[in-house]
């Protein structure tokens, strides 16, 4: 069985990462984790990018973790070595520095559910599904971290209809939840993915970093990032285009 791809692609100010493994629903191998890793670091090391974009292959998002992992499991603290390196995973996502975009289409569960929580922004097509059902599969647990992260992202509540009674959530429900910024249908889903891509890429860069940064506790003072922005050259640009009646050019700097 292959142990699938991590495939990342860069077109202009947009990267792509692509999660790719036929026939497993895109579940990821160790393999993936270490890949996804690596794309991260190149999209932080990328000058001029914009947003960052995660989608799965093959009519899924990220259907967890593959099950066959878990075999050389002999201890508990293999559990805790396991548990670390998906924290480490979804912490790196959360950390790029451009703004993030989950877009799912069949199932984000486990791993994957994770993935697309530490996206800024998600959207999905009406044959979603999201959830934790290990309480009636695999037996395993969850991080404190990600499990703060789901109940931030989808309250208390129907975090734990997720995880103790092992429900999925439709789109619909996801959607209510605001988990979802935009449900679409599966053959106009690209639709929804530009209009989002445009809207981000018009708004000002660095309006768009000082507030995903303060959003998330950004351990630089506060100050200091309010005073790069107001400081800036594009808050020039806002004020001048605003009172000239024009659209203004942001220059991210």
């Amino acid at each position: 069985m292959s142990t699938g791809s991590v495939r990342l692609t860069i077109d202009g100010a947009v990267a792509t990462i692509v999660f790719d493994r036929r026939g497993m629903r895109n579940a990821l191998s160790l393999a993936m984790y270490d890949e996804l890793s690596v794309a991260c670091g190149r999209i932080a090391s990328t000058p001029g990018l914009r947003a960052a974009v995660f989608r799965g292959a093959n009519g899924a998002f990220v259907a967890g973790t593959d099950i066959a992992e878990f075999r050389s499991f002999a201890t508990g603290e293999d559990g805790v070595r396991y548990e670390a390196r998906l924290e480490r995973g979804v912490a790196e996502v959360e950390a790029l520095p451009v703004p993030t975009l989950a877009v799912v289409d069949g199932p984000a569960t486990g791993g994957g559910l994770m993935i697309a929580t530490a996206c800024d922004l998600r959207v999905a097509s009406s044959r979603a599904r999201f959830g934790v059902p290990v309480a009636r599969t695999l037996g395993n647990c969850l991080s404190r971290a990600n499990l703060s992260r789901l109940e931030r992202a989808f309250g208390q509540g129907r975090t734990s209809r997720m995880l103790l009674l092992a429900d999925l959530l439709d789109a619909n429900e996801a959607l209510a939840a605001g988990f979802l910024l935009a449900m679409a249908e599966p053959d106009s889903l690209e639709i929804s993915v530009a209009e989002i891509l445009g809207k981000l890429l018009a708004n000002a860069p660095l309006t768009v970093a000082a507030t995903r940064a303060l959003m998330r506790s950004a351990s630089e003072r506060e100050e200091n990032i309010i005073a790069r922005v107001y400081g800036s050259r594009d808050f020039k640009e806002g004020v001048e285009a605003f009172l000239a009646k024009r659209a203004p050019v942001w220059a991210g700097d």
